[in-house]
């Protein structure tokens, strides 16, 4: 307990957090660390053979007419760039400080890029890019499946996708198709949570032991939930809730193409196409 009485819970949930994994895992290990054999570019081969789908079917964009809408303002790009917080910088190296101190600057002419990528469904080669830092999950790594893939997307591009998440997908979950049914779903949804997934279970539970002894609970846990997600399926539920079909296929364009690099040991792999996944380090 000596390493966590000069944490501040309230100021920083990073750094307790970081503590906690110390206390439990021993001290974080450094590439210098890792067995002998493994380079990025094995863990990204390994980390790309995860995201395969061998059945994949390239999503069918909506062929629609051009619109006048105004996806996005000068004034809220702004307020986008004014308030980002310290945060990784991905493949583009533009640092979230610089953004925040030019926002002024920035404002206008990002707007502009703003608003065009979505009208013309069409998302920037490199904001689709990951770089993928290996982070371990045991105190002496000898495989690549010894460490979990942490992907970072560029801040614009996160910047952009919180963006469309909460001015279209979570206004259109709110009121999803008849064929779609969220009710049970937590993750990815504008007031869902693990809090909230625990509070739910736990009045369920509750309310079944008024009329019951006891109450049986089975949980599963999918391996690789996040990046063996198929991009059909995906795509096929996005068609059905009601956003601008611009929207849509800058969405599938995002998807489409995806790619990313391993950066380990002070080299960078090659980078490799992925078919499934849903990049947890993008925004949502």
């Amino acid at each position: 307990m000596k390493r966590m009485r000069k944490v501040d819970t309230r100021k920083s949930t990073k750094d307790t957090w970081a503590k906690v994994r110390e206390v439990i895992e021993g001290p974080a290990s450094h590439a210098d660390d890792y067995a002998t054999g493994l380079t990025a570019q094995i863990l990204n081969d390994h980390y790309a053979t995860i995201s395969t789908d061998n059945n994949y079917k390239t999503p069918r964009s909506k062929v629609t007419a051009s619109d006048n809408v105004c996806y996005i303002t000068e004034m809220e790009v702004f307020r986008m760039l004014d308030t980002l917080p310290p945060t990784a910088t991905g493949l583009a190296m533009i640092p979230a400080w610089f953004l925040r101190l030019g926002a002024p600057i920035f404002a206008a002419p990002l707007a502009q890029l703003f608003q065009q990528s979505p009208a013309a469904g069409v998302a920037p080669r490199l904001w689709k890019t990951v770089v993928i830092t290996p982070v371990p999950k045991v105190a002496t790594p000898t495989q690549p499946s010894d460490s979990r893939p942490k992907s970072i997307t560029p801040v614009l591009s996160r910047s952009l996708e919180r963006f469309v998440v909460r001015k279209y997908i979570y206004p259109a979950l709110l009121q999803p198709n008849p064929t779609l049914d969220f009710r049970g779903q937590f993750a990815f949804m504008p007031s869902g949570s693990t809090t909230a997934a625990i509070v739910a279970i736990m009045h369920t539970v509750r309310s079944m032991l008024n009329n019951n002894d006891y109450v049986h609970v089975f949980a599963f846990d999918f391996s690789k939930a996040f990046d063996t997600v198929s991009h059909a399926s995906l795509t096929n539920k996005l068609a059905q809730l009601t956003i601008p079909d611009s929207v849509y296929n800058w969405i599938l364009d995002f998807f489409r193409d995806h790619a990313h690099c391993t950066k380990f040991a002070g080299t960078i792999s090659a980078f490799a196409n992925i078919y499934a996944s849903v990049v947890q380090g993008s925004a949502r």
